[in-house]
């Protein structure tokens, strides 16, 4: 196991910086991050990417269901919880209610290594449109920033949480169901949360088509060779995809090992 996940506060800094040096720019770029505007993290854990916003001066609220993640975000960010600047929500997100629970709707959604953990993608995807403020005459509307690892990248299993040699074997989550299932059970490993993953995979193809299909336009993107998260885990500079290896379907997912986009919900044309 990688030494930072066993820290979580540590966990919690890396994700701070990762958000501030290249979420929030990523971003930017075609959605200007503005003082004032709400922003709901799905999946936000210990709170870290949000209070890279909430550093931008945007207000901020997160959900979580695991409630011990959601008592370390709070004791992480106690004085910005005081100052109203930030509220969690412990719970399903399908439970709840955006006007009575999270007060109303967000200029930006944030998944960051969340949507490959989902059981029903098209549902959550299709969902959050109900979440996002809507456009205007002088606002283009919400937008959702997605950040994943695809499933067939080296370690799309999240192997690198056990504790074995198996964190350090690259591509071994694509092994049959049944032999990678009993590797993992012989090594002691966490053989439910490792087998959700592989029955939860998401590849860049099929979350490209589910967006499409649940009505939304994709307004930026970025795949990466080396996903920006590897400047604190290895230190090792990130770097984006090569167009070419980008460009052929299917393949890339194996080379890639992080992609962000940003999608907003297509707009109609007037008749």
């Amino acid at each position: 196991m990688f030494e930072f996940h066993a820290d979580r506060k540590r966990y919690f800094d890396i994700q701070v910086l990762n958000a501030e040096k290249y979420v929030i720019p990523f971003i930017g770029e075609k959605f200007p991050v503005k003082p004032g505007m709400r922003v709901l993290e799905i999946g936000c854990g210990e709170g870290g990417v949000l209070k890279a916003f909430i550093n931008k001066g945007c207000e901020g609220v997160g959900v979580e269901l695991d409630l011990p993640r959601v008592e370390d975000a709070k004791n992480f960010m106690a004085e910005d919880l005081a100052a109203g600047k930030i509220r969690f929500v412990s719970k399903d997100i399908y439970q709840v209610d955006p006007a009575t629970e999270l007060n109303g709707l967000f200029d930006i959604i944030v998944l960051k290594d969340v949507i490959e953990h989902i059981h029903d993608q098209p549902k959550l995807i299709g969902w959050m449109r109900h979440f996002l403020k809507p456009a205007s005459a002088d606002y283009p509307g919400g937008i959702i920033f997605f950040g994943f690892p695809p499933w067939y990248m080296p370690f799309g299993g999240h192997q690198q949480i056990c504790r074995s040699k198996i964190s350090r074997l690259p591509w071994i989550h694509l092994l049959p169901r049944g032999i990678y299932r009993r590797i993992l059970t012989k090594k002691k490993e966490p053989v439910a949360d490792l087998m959700e993953i592989r029955d939860t995979r998401i590849s860049i193809e099929r979350f490209e088509k589910i967006c499409k299909k649940e009505g939304y336009s994709f307004l930026h993107h970025r795949h990466y060779l080396l996903n920006p998260i590897y400047e604190w885990k290895f230190g090792w500079k990130p770097r984006t995809q090569g167009l070419l290896i980008k460009a052929i379907p299917f393949f890339r997912n194996f080379l890639t090992t992080c992609v962000y986009y940003i999608i907003q919900v297509k707009v109609k044309p007037a008749p």
